[in-house]
């Protein structure tokens, strides 16, 4: 089968089968060409290849190509045909389409553990089609179905077929259904199961891996999180999701003792075209117009222009009804997939050794939230057995032992909130904090991410630090041996920076302030958000900001200015009025005159509301600490009143009440030093404005 063929269409869920019907002015030969060639793709599949109801999608694909062989013989009779027909070969559309989305759902990858599932739904979907085509077949015009006697033949026997065809779940997809409802029971009693019993009911299914574990199981926790993300948490499917991912979760953490990694990357469908495909694809052609980022999930307007779906959905909705690269109005809110960018998106991302599916995470941000307790105790008692194993194999277990660990403990700590608490509670951050420092880079970065992880937790947070892991995250800001682990330690830091106390205990810590300093100055993009962050959230009170100062921050934040990523301006200008909060901080600032140029020139420029806002209040604290003399300098800045004025025109309270004071002060140390007005000539008119 073609690897195309396997791919879900952009946008549908799995098992969800959405057709189109073919227009009613269509002409009849169209139509049957068209469904000549729908009808020869879906007669390629292989029953063979399938994980379930093989006996049943075969007696269907012995139906399609028995009506592949008679559409065939309609077209080769060469006859005009009835406009009658239209209705019957609309149909005939409909229900193949349907059946090509059924068999693209049964083969598709990381999904044969929910179709096993979902057997007898599948089934009776199958029977549904069939049935449709039967009736199709009953409509079509008599001299359609006889356009010849092989013709006839064959619709007689396609009619028989599509009626009788004995299309059930199999006795082994029923074995097999039965015995992964008896590990999901061992499951609820917190027991544990046999793991050839376990590897039987993978067996039957095609998963014979680390990798075919791990696909199967992020394929359910996309499932899971596009409910909860549709506000589907009472759907009835949820209890069964996660009792087979923490099934599967279980499987990949106890049965499999390596992680085969390179072997997904391998195996995957397009990896060996993406390295063409990236050496002549620019990224920036398939970022998203409106979030300058990549393009997830593309769609196309009715101007022509293409957007990322959830950008575009966004702008829409915020009222905007015109095209945002052309002006033009929008005729219609309704987006039709770019498949082809789509395809360019996927394999660009295969050769950068990146899964589409980790791509996704932002769409799931607010789902992620509602994953805090465990759908059913089938689900609670797979997870905890799974972590109450990973702790041991933390705490005891052999360097390689110890490796795997830290990566499980990663993966499962991603995206889901239940999953945090049970490794926190189960003691993992006190032996992750021991593997911060060790000397295999790949272990230290699986621990600190790990801890990153486990630090978006309240819990987490509170054992990080009640275990005496600040000290050790500042240390691997400074010298982790990947970037990545640097940048995501950074990012703990900003995790912890809300928290008062917290940031008091980092800014103890000598080297803190001066690390993020210069992850700031030297990082990538990524290790310069999370440093600013993480650094306006350590900066209260004077002792800090005068070693932010000391560091050499004030000048970092200058260079990061004028740069090209407005959200690293919007929070350099941030960061320097915490900074000028304090005398010692505006001194920095103001011993920089083209720093205060660039920071006006900013707040005329700037499209951010916020950034606005701390713009206009770090001039304000700049000629608070300065005095008139600062005043007197900005109102010599040409380009400030006008940006004032429209601070007050359509500016925030916060932005408007900053820039009127501005505006005041200026006049105010304006006026004491113009010279005393001479009295006019009796007679002349005076003028006030």
């Amino acid at each position: 089968m073609p690897p195309h063929d396997r791919k879900v269409a952009p946008g549908r869920r799995m098992l969800a089968l959405p057709t189109v019907c073919p227009c009613e002015a269509i002409a009849p030969g169209t139509l049957l060409a068209s469904l000549v060639a729908l009808v020869a793709g879906v007669a390629r599949h292989d029953a063979a290849a399938l994980p379930a109801l093989r006996r049943g999608a075969g007696e269907a694909l012995r139906v399609t190509r028995v009506l592949l062989a008679f559409l065939e013989e309609v077209r080769e009779a060469a006859a005009p045909l009835p406009d009658a027909s239209v209705l019957g070969l609309s149909e005939l559309h409909v229900a193949i389409q349907k059946l090509r989305f059924l068999l693209a759902d049964c083969s598709r990858r990381g999904a044969r553990l929910w179709v096993l599932m979902n057997a007898d739904l599948v089934a009776s979907e199958l029977r549904f089609v069939l049935g449709s085509v039967a009736t199709a077949m009953d409509v079509l015009p008599a001299d359609v179905v006889g356009a010849s006697v092989e013709a006839g033949e064959l619709a007689r026997l396609l009619s028989q077929q599509a009626w009788r065809a004995p299309v059930w779940p199999d006795e082994d997809d029923g074995r097999a259904t039965r015995s992964v409802r008896s590990m999901l029971a061992l499951f609820r009693g917190s027991a544990t199961p046999h793991a050839e019993d376990a590897m039987m009911v993978l067996g039957r299914v095609g998963i014979t891996s680390w990798c075919d574990c791990a696909e199967e199981a992020a394929f359910l926790e996309a499932e899971l999180l596009d409910r909860l993300e549709d506000g589907r948490e009472n759907d009835n499917d949820l209890v069964l999701i996660s009792g087979l991912m923490a099934f599967l979760v279980y499987c990949r953490v106890v049965l499999f003792d390596s992680v085969d990694t390179k072997k997904a990357d391998a195996a995957a469908p397009g990896s060996r075209p993406a390295a063409s495909c990236a050496a002549w694809t620019s990224q920036e052609a398939l970022q998203c117009p409106i979030s300058l980022e990549l393009m997830i999930d593309p769609v196309t307007v009715t101007t022509g222009q293409t957007y990322d779906r959830t950008s575009i959905k966004r702008w829409i909705k915020s009222g905007c009804r015109t095209c945002p690269v052309t002006g033009e109005k929008l005729r219609s809110a309704q987006f039709v997939p770019n498949v082809a960018v789509r395809g360019i998106v996927e394999q660009l991302l295969l050769a950068n050794g990146t899964p589409l599916h980790e791509q996704q995470s932002s769409k799931h941000r607010c789902a992620v939230d509602k994953t805090a307790s465990a759908f059913g105790p089938a689900a609670a008692g797979g997870v905890r057995l799974a972590v109450a194993f990973l702790i041991a194999r933390l705490s005891r277990g052999t360097p390689e032992e110890q490796k795997k660990a830290a990566f499980e403990v990663r993966k499962l700590a991603k995206r889901n909130v239940y999953h945090r608490a049970c490794l926190v509670e189960a003691d993992a951050v006190p032996w992750l904090l021991h593997l911060v420092s060790s000397a295999d880079a790949s272990v230290q970065d699986n621990a600190i991410a790990s801890l990153l992880n486990l630090s978006k937790h309240a819990a987490g947070r509170s054992a990080l630090v009640e275990a005496g892991g600040l000290g050790l995250v500042v240390d691997a800001v400074n010298v982790a041996a990947k970037v990545e682990a640097r940048q995501n330690a950074a990012a703990i830091l900003f995790y912890l920076s809300p928290n008062s106390e917290y940031c008091q205990e980092i800014g103890r810590i000598p080297e803190a302030i001066p690390t993020l300093v210069r992850l700031m100055r030297d990082g990538t993009y990524r290790g310069r958000k999370n440093a600013l962050v993480s650094l306006h959230g350590v900066l209260h009170g004077a002792s800090s900001i005068g070693k932010s100062v000391t560091a050499g921050a004030v000048g970092v934040l200058a260079s990061l200015l004028p740069g090209d990523r407005e959200d690293l301006a919007n929070d350099s200008v941030a960061l320097l009025a915490r900074i000028g909060e304090q005398p010692a901080g505006a001194t920095a600032i103001l011993a920089s005159s083209e720093l205060v140029t660039g920071l006006v020139d900013f707040l005329g420029a700037s499209a951010s509301r916020s950034g606005k806002d701390h713009c206009v209040a770090l001039l304000a604290s700049l000629c608070l600490h300065g005095g008139d003399k600062v005043v007197a300098l900005m109102g010599k800045m040409t380009a400030l009143m006008p940006a004032l004025y429209a601070l007050i025109a359509d500016g925030s309270p916060l932005a408007n009440k900053k820039a009127r004071w501005l505006i005041n002060e200026i006049h105010r140390v304006y006026e004491q030093r113009q010279p005393l007005p001479v009295a006019p000539p009796a007679g002349d008119r005076v003028i006030r404005v």
